[in-house]
């Protein structure tokens, strides 16, 4: 099998000849600044893809070694290794200087940043590439993209899963097979800058404990403070502003770092208001009280109303699937259709129309596309040499004016998938999720856009309430703070146009009934830049995908709200959004409650 083809346009090779170091370590847990590294491999590979030199240890974390069940890494087994500190230098000369390659690649990254700090060390990676980030580009005919399925299409014999060594190797013979893949279709490399950019001028805060109890709603003149109340502070008090916080926190209410319509009551002793604070609860009708009036309400606090416990999803058979959209159908049911060319709007129709047919509108060329929508100037696009090698059918714009919406054509020889392996979802579309009997149940959104964009877009998340509000600023996940309190939402880098938001349903607050997932422009430009954008709902373990939408923005907005993870009754449903927003990210932060300072 061939290795990183070089082709004539470069879209598949990289200058300089790159050489990879092919990474797997086994971990006491999935959280880098909390769990260890109990074994790490290391592959590296020459720019041929040649085996150059091959590292494997077993390491003593100091600490217990978690899913012994899992990696099979007893405390008898990692007695007498190496600590990490003692072989950090002969791995960092196997990293020095070449593209770190990894199956899901931020995790193992991250733990061997964590593991190099705690040496007193750095990690010499400056780029990486994730293996299943490439897969997902290339969409090989898998029902799903972990290591086996991939060993599996690509030919590849996995005798030990869970053992660095054997899963390194096997991961190099993928790496190969997906590479050659990428270069037949002339893919670029899913490449990723480490270490990623930190923060974006929204600090996080220390997390406070959420709140028990649902918000009761405003503070009316004359009454008492209810638990859940949503109190916030501004200017100078006479109480340490931490005291006042704790005793707030610690007599069940609510303390918000912004003020908004559904804030309860402002607490200031700056009787102009001259606050920003202070002035939108003036514009909002937010009852205003000073710091002796709240002191003294504290000392008659009433019970509130607890978030209901009926909220949490049962448990249900792992198989479950309960649609709440009838399955796709239509005259292009079963097939992925790629609109080139065009301006926004119109190729924002095209794929619009091809999605109320039934089919899966792509927003870059794999190979799972099965046929080809050309718009005005799309003869001109780069990616039409790669779809005429591959005898892909290619239509105009009236071809979908032809179908007949109770019937599916006959794909001319393109390989079409089975209609029920991915929920189209339309804008709007909902289903809900397949709950798990044991074991965390975890969800990823995964987003992408058109590679060629050069435009900077970014996936954040928000953990609201029924208000949807955020509880406090730490349910604001973006990049500067990339997951939230309890790990029950994290942010997923997997390529420079591929970002994720996983989700464990198991770890959210009582009060969270929706997690909103929302992508952002940073810098100028709207999403008409951009183009479409793809996202994916499938199992955090790496399971076949159980839904797809594809979403355009019109021309001027700056965010995209994308999809909602929520609660209905004991079940959980994800709907995909598509709205739009002229404003930018700090706006819509602020929107959720999130407390943005200029």
């Amino acid at each position: 099998m061939s290795v990183m083809p070089t082709r004539a346009d470069g879209l598949s090779s990289l200058p300089g000849d790159p050489a990879w170091a092919v990474v797997d370590v086994e971990t006491s847990g999935l959280r880098p600044y909390q769990h260890r590294v109990l074994s790490v491999a290391v592959l590296t590979l020459d720019a041929s893809g040649q085996l150059t030199q091959e590292f494997s240890t077993l390491l003593d974390p100091g600490c217990d070694p978690g899913p012994v069940h899992i990696h099979g890494l007893t405390k008898q087994r990692l007695r007498g290794a190496p600590t990490f500190d003692q072989v950090a230098g002969q791995i960092g000369a196997l990293l020095t200087g070449r593209i770190l390659v990894a199956h899901n690649a931020q995790f193992d990254y991250e733990f061997l940043a964590n593991e190099f700090a705690r040496a007193r060390s750095w990690l010499p990676v400056s780029r990486r590439l994730c293996t299943v980030a490439l897969n997902r580009r290339i969409q090989p005919p898998t029902d799903d993209l972990k290591l086996a399925s991939l060993a599996s299409f690509y030919g590849v014999r996995q005798r030990q899963a869970h053992d660095a060594l054997d899963d390194a190797r096997v991961l190099a013979d993928v790496l190969r097979g997906s590479l050659a893949a990428a270069g037949e279709l002339g893919l670029e490399l899913p490449l990723v800058a480490c270490p990623p950019k930190q923060g974006i001028g929204y600090r996080p805060r220390v997390p406070k404990t959420s709140c028990a109890f649902r918000n009761p709603g405003p503070l009316a003149s004359g009454a008492p403070l209810v638990q859940g109340m949503k109190v916030a502070f501004t200017g100078d008090t006479h109480t340490a502003r931490e005291e006042l916080v704790a005793r707030a926190v610690a007599a069940g209410l609510n303390v918000v770092g912004s003020v908004s319509r559904h804030t309860s009551v402002l607490i200031t002793n700056d009787r102009a208001g001259d606050t920003a604070k202070a002035r939108t609860a003036q514009s909002a009708g937010v009852s205003v009280i000073s710091e002796a009036v709240f002191l003294a309400l504290l000392a008659d606090i009433r019970p509130g109303t607890t978030h209901p416990a009926s909220d949490t999803p049962a448990p249900a058979p792992r198989s479950s699937r309960l649609p709440a959209t009838p399955a796709a159908a239509g005259a292009l049911a079963g097939r992925r259709i790629l609109v080139l060319g065009g301006p926004h709007d119109q190729a924002a129709a095209t794929r619009s129309r091809v999605v109320d047919l039934g089919g899966a509108a792509a927003v870059n060329f794999s190979a799972s596309v099965t046929d080809v929508i050309v718009l005005p100037g799309g003869e001109h696009d780069r990616r039409m040499p790669r779809v005429t090698e591959r005898g892909l059918p290619v239509h105009a714009e009236d071809w979908l004016d032809t179908l007949d919406p109770a019937t599916t054509p006959e794909p001319d020889g393109a390989p079409v998938r089975s209609p029920d392996s991915v929920r189209v979802l339309p804008r709007g579309g909902v289903i809900d999720l397949p709950t798990q009997q044991e074991g965390p149940q975890g969800w990823c959104v995964s987003a992408a856009w058109a590679h060629q964009a050069d435009k900077e877009v970014d996936l954040v998340a928000f953990i609201v309430d029924e208000d949807e509000q955020v509880s406090c600023d730490e349910d604001f996940v973006f990049y500067g703070a990339p997951e939230s309190p309890g790990n029950a939402v994290r942010l997923v880098t997997e390529g420079p146009n591929e970002q994720a938001v996983v989700v464990e349903l198991s770890a959210l607050p009582t009060a969270t009934r929706k997690v909103v997932v929302v992508a952002a422009l940073d810098g100028a430009g709207t999403f008409a830049d951009v183009g479409a954008i793809e996202i994916m709902v499938l199992p955090a373990s790496g399971d076949r995908a159980v839904a797809q939408a594809t979403l355009d923005a019109a021309t001027t907005e700056r965010s995209l709200v994308l999809a909602e993870i929520y609660r209905r009754g004991p079940l959980w449903r994800i709907r995909a959004i598509g709205q739009g927003h002229d404003h930018d990210l700090a706006t819509t932060a602020r929107s959720f409650g999130v407390d943005i300072t200029e």
